[in-house]
Formats: C-alpha cells, sequence, structure tokens
C-alpha cells in the first residue's frame, strides 16, 4: 500500500493491445482524458471497451482503436449523439454490444463481486434481448417463478477513471453531484488507474467531504495520476464545467484535422493548443 503515483504514460505503459478496457465517467462528464489521450498516443489497440460511453469512445473509435464496443449510450451530453461515434459505427469499424443502462450496472456488479452473472429485470420485453442473442434468462428457484435476465460480468482486465482528489495510496474522492460508476469500474477491473485534479494527503481528504465521497477504495487502485484538468473537456464538477465551446469544435471537426492539431504531441502540447485556440477567437 505504498506510493502509487505514476504518469500518464507509464499507466499506459502496462495496457496491451487485445485488453478489456473500462471507462468510468458518464457522457461527457468526468471522463479519464488525460489518461485517453495517452492511449492515443500509445500503440494500443483492438481493444474491448466497456463504457457508459462519451467523448473517450468516440476518440478511440475514430482512430480504430476498438474491436468491441459494450455500452447503453454513447453521448455528448448537451450533443445528443457522438459524431464520431457514430461515423465509426456507421462504417461498421467495431462490434457493439448495447445493453439497457441497468443491465450494465449489474455487469459491473456481478464482476466486483467475482460473480459469473446477476438476475436483473431490465431488459426484459425488449428488443435487448433479441440485439443480444447471447443473453441467457433464469427462473428463481422460489416459489414466486419469476424470470429474470440473467446478466453476465463485465470483466475488465483494467479500468481508466477521474475523480477530483486522490491520495497516494489510491484513494479516490469525488467532490461533485454524482458518483457515477466509478467505484464499480475499478472493482470489477485486475488493475485500476485513477486520475485526479489534484493529489493530497490522506488527512485532506477527510477535510473535503464526507465519508461517502470517498468512492474509490486505495486496495482496487494500482496507479495513480494527478492530472489537473484531466478530465477536458468532459466537466468535472466543482473543478470544472464542460468546456461547451471546444466540445462543439471537437465534434464538428474531422477527426484527421481535430488529432492532428490538438493529440499529435504531449498533455503540455495539448493544453497549449488548446490555449492558442481560445487565443484564436478572444
Amino acid at each position: 500500500m505504498g506510493d502509487k503515483t505514476m504518469t500518464a504514460e507509464e499507466a499506459v505503459s502496462r495496457l496491451e493491445s487485445g485488453m478489456t478496457l473500462g471507462i468510468g465517467g458518464w457522457g461527457s462528464r468526468r471522463k479519464p482524458m488525460a489518461l485517453v489521450r495517452a492511449l492515443l498516443r500509445s500503440d494500443v489497440r483492438d481493444l474491448t471497451v466497456v463504457s457508459y460511453g462519451g467523448p473517450e469512445v468516440g476518440m478511440l473509435a475514430a482512430a480504430g482503436r476498438l474491436r468491441k464496443l459494450v455500452t447503453a449510450f454513447v453521448t455528448l451530453d448537451s450533443i445528443p449523439l457522438e459524431p464520431h461515434y457514430r461515423a465509426a459505427r456507421e462504417r461498421g469499424a467495431f462490434e457493439l454490444a448495447e445493453i439497457d443502462e441497468a443491465m450494465f450496472m449489474w455487469g459491473l456488479r456481478a464482476a466486483a463481486n467475482r460473480l459469473p452473472f446477476l438476475p436483473v429485470r431490465a431488459g426484459l420485453g425488449s428488443d435487448v434481448m433479441r440485439i443480444n442473442p447471447g443473453l441467457r434468462t433464469v427462473t428463481s428457484p422460489y416459489e414466486d417463478g419469476e424470470t429474470f435476465v440473467a446478466m453476465p460480468a463485465l470483466r475488465l482486465d483494467a479500468a481508466l477513471v477521474h475523480v477530483n482528489r486522490a491520495d497516494r495510496l489510491g484513494n479516490g474522492q469525488y467532490l461533485g453531484p454524482d458518483p457515477y460508476f466509478d467505484d464499480l469500474f475499478c472493482a470489477a477491473a485486475e488493475s485500476a488507474y485513477l486520475s485526479c485534479e489534484r493529489v493530497v494527503d490522506t488527512a485532506e481528504l477527510a477535510k473535503t467531504g464526507g465519508p461517502q465521497s470517498l468512492l474509490v477504495k486505495r486496495h482496487r487502485v494500482t496507479g495513480v495520476v494527478e492530472a489537473p484538468g484531466g478530465a477536458h473537456f468532459t466537466s468535472c464538477a466543482p473543478d470544472h464545467d464542460r468546456d461547451e465551446a471546444f466540445q462543439k469544435l471537437y465534434a464538428t471537426t474531422p477527426w484527421p484535422e481535430f488529432s492532428a492539431r490538438f493529440l499529435a504531441g504531449d498533455e503540455a502540447a495539448y493544453r497549449a493548443a488548446v490555449a492558442a485556440w481560445r487565443e484564436e477567437g478572444a
């Protein structure tokens, strides 16, 4: 339980092509974008990504890094359907497993508890069963005899999440209005890499939020990456809101042009390119 701090590049160096990778956050909210940008600078590809999808899915899809996507949606929130994801999906660039939001959560929970599946009502009576023919149902062994979807565990080789604060041991704290399911992503994974707006002493975590804000436990975390603005351009309340203007630029710019301008260098180069873009519009 020693110092787990590392750089984004060091975290990504531990990932391998062909892995199943969980990415935390929700839509365009508190996504580990600094880690995703580092991933895009690497040679890792052929990924199965499990995510309540946002721009990280669009970027990985546009860059040709996806083999399969497991998701309930892919959205930029203020822009309902992620355009780079949509373009890649329309090209048939990767396999898609689309499931209900609650099924997704129970799949993570099953993996977190090392169970093969968990029963859930979500999905019954919908086309989820038709478009996912591999799904099965189970019948309660008790007198109610109710039928459930047997949601299989969403086991992850690795997970990437972003929170507001963390200590060097791997305890992660959210300070915004919603925990999302970052704790489940970490618990469902063999290794988990947590980026944060700021690394603080352990004692400071207790001063800035209640016990419920200590979302991610250190024994679930492999590496901690201090990444101020590491969720940009997604939101990370209360530290910063979504950068709506930059998100619109991302959504309306052809991927080769966007990636060449903003993703060709390291994280410092990314911040400089964003600042230069802002200056142009000032």
